[in-house]
């Protein structure tokens, strides 16, 4: 099972921009610009978080995209380099479909589940976003993919047998 990262670890993680998107609310005295960054963070071991952030400047918009990163870290049981099995994940019109890859075969995947699957610390995974293009949805589907995965010995301890017994 995984451990918990501590305080002064969490302030280290290395973070990647999905998208960083303009968006204007016109009032009576003209138009507000504000701005949006889907921000990932991972430690390359199995923790990995994703946030969004929301500010009238760009680089207070990244910094709250990390912060809500950080708080939202899940972690992803990797076996020899890649996932223990497929899984399908779905979020609103967004839909990721994630399958485990032999030794050499590297990251098959689009740029933003990409950014994801690299800060997990995935190093052998083919990937493919089914339906929406939104940046947004294919991160929270791939997150949601994630979550769903079980390793051996989680399903072992869940059903109350042996590992040996799992597979066969």
């Amino acid at each position: 099972m995984a451990q918990k990262i501590d305080a002064a670890t969490l302030n280290l993680l290395p973070e990647k921009m999905v998208a960083l998107n303009r968006v204007s609310k016109t009032v009576k005295g003209g138009r507000i610009a504000r701005f949006t960054a889907l921000m990932v963070v991972g430690d390359g071991e199995g923790h990995v978080g994703y946030g969004l952030g929301k500010a009238a400047e760009v680089p207070d918009a990244i910094r709250k995209g990390i912060e809500d990163a950080k708080k939202n870290m899940i972690y992803v049981p990797i076996k020899d380099t890649t996932i223990p099995h497929e899984v399908l994940g779905k979020f609103g019109a967004g839909s990721v479909l994630l399958k485990p890859a032999a030794l050499g075969t590297g990251i098959i995947a689009g740029q933003t589940v990409r950014a994801v699957l690299e800060l997990a610390g995935i190093k052998n995974i083919r990937a493919k976003s089914l339906r929406s293009n939104n940046k947004t949805n294919v991160v929270k589907a791939t997150f949601e993919g994630l979550k769903e995965l079980r390793s051996i010995e989680e399903v072992a301890n869940t059903r109350g047998i042996d590992t040996s017994k799992v597979i066969g």
